[in-house]
C-alpha cells in the first residue's frame, strides 16, 4: 500500500504538467478537487461513523485544511508547474516535513535544536541547488515557477501545524472530503479572479485521461489508502512517501514525456532527503527496526514451512509496524 501510494502520488505531479497543456490551471485544480471531493464523502458517509464536522476545533480543522492545502499548495503547484516539469516540483515539495519541524517550532514554541536547524538548512539548500539560484538568473521562468512550488509547499506546512492542537475527532476521511470541497470553491473563485474560464479547457483524450487520473487514482484511491495507512503506521512514518514520490515522478516524467532530471536535481533531492533523515531520526530507526523484524519473521515462517499468506504473516506485518510505540507514530 505504501509502495502504490507513492505511485499515484508521485504521477499525478507528471499528469498535472500534461493536463495543464490543456487545462486552466487553478479551474484544473478545482473541478479535481470538486469531483474527488464528492465522491469521498460519499464514502465518509457510508464508511465512517460520523461524516459531518459538530465542534468548533473540526470545522476550523476543515477550514485550514481547505483553504492552505487544497486552495493554497494545489493552486501555487498547479501554477507553479507551468513553469517547472512536474519531476523537479515533486523534489520542491518533498521539502514539506522539514518546513513543518521549522514552522513548529515558530508557531508553536516547540525547541529548535541545533540539530533541527542544520536539517533545516540542508533542505533549504537542496532547494536552492535545484533552482539553481544564482544573481543571473534569480527571475528566470524556472526560478519563478520553483518559487511558486516552494511557496505551495510552505502552505502545506502551515497546515500541518495550525490543526495540530485542534481537538478534532472528525474521521480523516470526512475532515478530508469537506476539506476538498471547501477548498476546490477557493480555487474556483481565485481562477475565475485570474480571468480563467471552462471556456478555455479544450478537451482531448489526453487531457480526459489526466484529469481521471488525478479526480479517481490520484485524488480518490489514493487518499484511501492514504487513510488506511495513516491508522496502521502513524503520521511521522507515512511523512516517508513523500520521498518515494520524487523517484515515481523522475521515472515518469522520462516514461510519458521523454524527461531526463540534471544531475543538479539530483543532488539537491539528496540534499532534501538527508535535512529531513536529520530531522526524524526516529521514524528511520523505528523502521529499520520494523523492516528487521519482518526479515526475521519472515526467515522464521519459511523455515517452518507457513505461506505468505497465512494469517500468521498478517499479524506478523501489522506488528512489524505498529507494535513501535513512541514519537514516531504521534
Amino acid at each position: 500500500m505504501f509502495v502504490l501510494l507513492a505511485t499515484l502520488w508521485g504521477g499525478s505531479f507528471v499528469a498535472i504538467e500534461v493536463g495543464l497543456h490543456y487545462f486552466p490551471p487553478l479551474v484544473f485544480a478545482g473541478i479535481r478537487y470538486a469531483v474527488a471531493g464528492a465522491v469521498i464523502l460519499g464514502y465518509a458517509v457510508v464508511a465512517t461513523d460520523r461524516w459531518r464536522p459538530r465542534a468548533r476545533g473540526e470545522y476550523l480543522a476543515v477550514t485550514i485544511v481547505g483553504a492552505f492545502v487544497i486552495a493554497g499548495y494545489h493552486g501555487l503547484l498547479y501554477l507553479g508547474e507551468r513553469h517547472v516539469s512536474g519531476a523537479i516540483a515533486a523534489v520542491v515539495v518533498s521539502l514539506s516535513p522539514v518546513l513543518t519541524a521549522v514552522f513548529a517550532a515558530i508557531v508553536l514554541d516547540e525547541r529548535l535544536s541545533l540539530t533541527k536547524g542544520f536539517g533545516f538548512a540542508l533542505g533549504i539548500g537542496g532547494v536552492a541547488v535545484v533552482a539553481g539560484l544564482n544573481p543571473a538568473n534569480a527571475l528566470s521562468a524556472d526560478v519563478f515557477g520553483i518559487g511558486l512550488v516552494f511557496l505551495g509547499t510552505a502552505c502545506f506546512a502551515v497546515s500541518a501545524v495550525l490543526t495540530r492542537p485542534l481537538r478534532n475527532e472528525l474521521p480523516a476521511a470526512s475532515l478530508q472530503a469537506w476539506a476538498m470541497l471547501g477548498g476546490s470553491g477557493l480555487l474556483l473563485a481565485a481562477g475565475a479572479a485570474r480571468g480563467e474560464s471552462l471556456s478555455a479547457i479544450h478537451l482531448t483524450p489526453t487531457a480526459l485521461a489526466s484529469f481521471a487520473y488525478l479526480t479517481l487514482l490520484s485524488g480518490v484511491v489514493a487518499f484511501l489508502l492514504y487513510f488506511r495507512l495513516l491508522e496502521r503506521i502513524g503520521p511521522t512514518k507515512l511523512h516517508l512517501v513523500g520521498y518515494l514520490e520524487p523517484v515515481v515522478a523522475t521515472l515518469a516524467s522520462w516514461a510519458v514525456l521523454g524527461e531526463l532530471v540534471s544531475s543538479t536535481t539530483l543532488v539537491g533531492f539528496a540534499a532534501i532527503f538527508a535535512g529531513f533523515a536529520v530531522l526524524h531520526r526516529n521514524a528511520f530507526r523505528s523502521l529499520a527496526v520494523s523492516i528487521g523484524d519482518s526479515v526475521v519473521a519472515a526467515s522464521i515462517r519459511s523455515s517452518l514451512g507457513h505461506g505468505p499468506d497465512s494469517t500468521d504473516d498478517a499479524d506478523v506485518n501489522e506488528d512489524a509496524w505498529s507494535g513501535t510505540a513512541g514519537p514516531a507514530d504521534d
